[in-house]
Formats: structure tokens, sequence, C-alpha cells
């Protein structure tokens, strides 16, 4: 359906229906054509994250991810480029986050968070044994399958600290950071660890529960107010829950890390959970007591319709728009700007410095190859980075290829 920078269609992957989009990724819902397997494929203009500054986010999470891959994590199958976009192929999970569900007054019961504590403790537990700290835990990045099993997705902010090391930049969503990352940014020391992963763990379990956090904290609260309210406020836990539950929580929200319960074997050391079968957590066997509807779309439909009709570059009209825009190119090229010249400069870094990484050979332990399109990319990992917190919703190999391996089905965010 749509033409690689090689002039080769995409191949295995078609495209199915749009839905939604956020301001710099579109996601579509494609299928791989020899599997038939589904997958959730996003696409993100390269202009547009040039001039937002948001490359170095989009080659992080891919150098993070094509090292993953766990039950309760989204993980990345392929990736590849062609002139106008970056693409990444990822699991489908079709039940919606967790941000939606809240927005529709779902009041998660004791019996469902229980089991999102422990799918989400494992995938934590695994990020925790690589030095990956995603930074980002929240209700938001959390994706609901079909029979309602959590997973963890969203890497852009996540980073990789050495062994015996810590992070220090400041990254993160307000009313899920932890205190030490604000007194990390005010004070310049001491450091945080993946401590701060299970904070928001507490904070995302207790919002579950309640409807609301248990900090008065938003995206507009400044530093200094967050450490006052942290300071100065106590949490209050429902007399509703059991003592178990509100027990672990206030072992995931001890406000100093050295004191928190931030290990797989903490959390499995609790009463709530002492009962549980984590190989058969592991296997997804254990039935969640949530079912998303599948008679609906488990997200905001508010903007679909018009992100199809008006989209400036409509996915499907790529290949004869890059042709044209070839024929533009090569009858101007005398009349380019300065400023379009550095645009097209960035635009070759880019090229040049993406990821392309295919999930299939790396299973299969293919080696890699110089004439092959879609090699696996070979990346270290990113090291800890800057990065400012994003809004509050209120809430080495590399290779230029697009080889694709599915066609897509639909479109959505």
């Amino acid at each position: 359906m749509v033409g690689g920078c090689t002039g080769r269609p995409w191949g295995p992957l078609t495209p199915l229906r749009e839905s939604c989009s956020t301001r710099t990724r579109t996601v579509c819902i494609v299928q791989k054509r020899d599997t038939r397997t589904m997958y959730a494929m996003k696409y993100m203009n390269k202009q547009v994250c040039i001039e937002r500054d948001e490359v170095r986010n989009v080659f992080r999470e891919l150098q993070i991810m094509q090292e993953l891959e766990h039950t309760f994590l989204v993980n990345l199958w392929y990736s590849f480029q062609d002139e106008e976009d970056m693409f990444m192929v990822v699991d489908l999970l079709l039940g919606g986050d967790l941000r939606y569900h809240l927005q529709q007054s779902t009041r998660f019961q004791e019996e469902a968070v229980r089991l999102y504590l422990c799918e989400l403790s494992l995938a934590l537990d695994y990020l925790q044994q690589r030095h990956i700290i995603h930074r980002d835990i929240k209700p938001d990045n959390i994706l609901l399958d079909e029979h309602g099993h959590a997973h963890i997705t969203d890497f852009n902010i996540a980073t990789v600290v050495k062994e015996g090391e810590q992070a220090s930049s400041m990254a993160g969503t307000k009313p899920y950071m932890a205190p030490e990352m604000f007194r990390s940014y005010v004070e310049g020391a001491p450091r945080y660890s993946s401590a701060v992963d299970w904070w928001s763990l507490g904070v995302t379990a207790y919002e579950l529960l309640r409807g609301w956090r248990p900090y008065e904290i938003h995206s507009s609260t400044t530093i200094d107010e967050i450490l006052q309210i942290l300071d100065t406020k106590s949490v209050h836990y429902s007399s509703c829950w059991s003592q178990e539950m509100a027990s672990l929580l206030r072992k995931l929200l001890c406000l100093k890390p050295k004191n928190r319960w931030a290990s797989l074997a903490r959390v499995q050391g609790s009463p709530l959970l002492a009962d549980v079968n984590w190989e058969a957590v592991l296997q997804k066997k254990v039935t969640p007591s949530f079912l998303p509807n599948k008679g609906q779309l488990n997200c905001d439909p508010t903007f679909e319709l018009e992100e199809m009709i008006l989209e400036a570059k409509p996915l499907h009209k790529k290949k004869k728009r890059l042709a044209k825009s070839k024929m533009r190119e090569g009858s101007k090229e005398s009349s380019h700007s300065q400023e379009n010249e550095h645009l097209q400069e960035f635009l070759e870094n880019v090229r040049q410095e993406f990821i392309v990484f295919n999930r299939d050979k790396k299973c299969k332990g293919a080696p890699a190859s110089e004439d092959a399109e879609r090699d696996d990319a070979v990346a270290s990992p990113p090291a800890d980075g800057a990065g400012s917190p994003p809004d509050d919703p209120e809430a080495g190999t590399r290779k230029n290829g697009c080889g694709s391996v599915c066609h897509v089905v639909s479109k959505r965010t």
C-alpha cells in the first residue's frame, strides 16, 4: 500500500481502519500477511519530531525496546522508515489503557488491582534486572489486552543506568513522580534509582482503587509546592480496603526510597500476595476479574473522525505524495532556502541514524547482513539523559530500509 524509501512496497503489512492521533504519533492496526498476526503500528512524522526536538526520545525508545521481551510489556517487533515517517510495530492490545477506563468512571475492585500489582511487579522486576528505569508508570501507560491482563508501554523517557549508578535527570509525569526525583532536581543530590517506578506503581494502584491520586498534585503544581505537599500532607487509606491492600500501598508509597518496597521479592512477601501462584501469573493463567468490553472501542474516539478526514498527510496516499515530492525537489533544488537546507540535513541525519529492527530475525538468530534491507539494528542502550516532565493528561548497524512486514488495518492513538 505504501512505497518505501527504496521504492518497493511494504510487502507483508495491510491497513484496516483508522482511529486516533497524538501530537506526534499515530497508531494503526496492522496485520502480518503470512501469519495473519495483528499488531499495532505507530508512525511518527520526522519533520514534526525534529521541530519538537523529540527525535532523541524516539531513538531512545527504539534502543531500549529492541532489547526487551516480556509477557507484561508492549513488545517491539519491527521498526523501519521512509522519507516522511518512522514506524514502530508493537504488540496489539485492544483492551484500552487504564486512564481510559478511569475516565469511564470504572472503579476497580481489589481483586483486579491485586492482579495488576502482580503483573506489573513482574514487568518492573524484568526492567530492574536490566538496569532500566521506566520513569513514567501511570494509568495512561498501562494497556490491557482483550482478556484484561496489564502491560507497560511507552519507553520514550525511560533510561538505562550502569550497574551501581543512579539517575539524576528530571523526567516523568508530576503526579506520579517519586519524592526523590524532585529533591534531586532541587538539591542536586541524592540521585534516584528504579525505586521511583515502584512509587509510581503505588500511586497508580491507589488511583485505580479510589478514583483519585493519594496527593493533590497536578502538572501545574510547582516543584516547591509538590515538596511542601509531600512533607505536610498524609495519605488517607480507605477503610473499605483490606488491611493487606492498605499495608502494601503504604510500603510502595513510602517517602524515603531506602524504606520503600522496591523489588519483586519484597512485594511477593506482602500478606496481600502471599498465596499468589507467580508462575501462573507469568503464564497468564490467572483470569482477570475486570474484562474490557469487547463490543466497544476502548479508547476515546472524540477526534478520530476529524483526524481521518483532515489529516494533512494520510498514510494511504503516501506513495503518490512521495512521488510528487521527489519531482518537486528535482525541479526546485536550486531554490532551497537556507532554512530548508538545515531541515534536509536534519532529515538526512535521522535517516542515517534510524534503528531498523526485526524481531523475527533476532529470534531466529540470523546474522546481520549489509545487503539485507531489514537487518537487526545493533545499538547500545542510552545512558541517562536530561528530560522535562511531560504534561499531565490529567490527570550499531543502522540502515535505512522500509520493507515492512504487515498491512495496515486501522489507525488510532
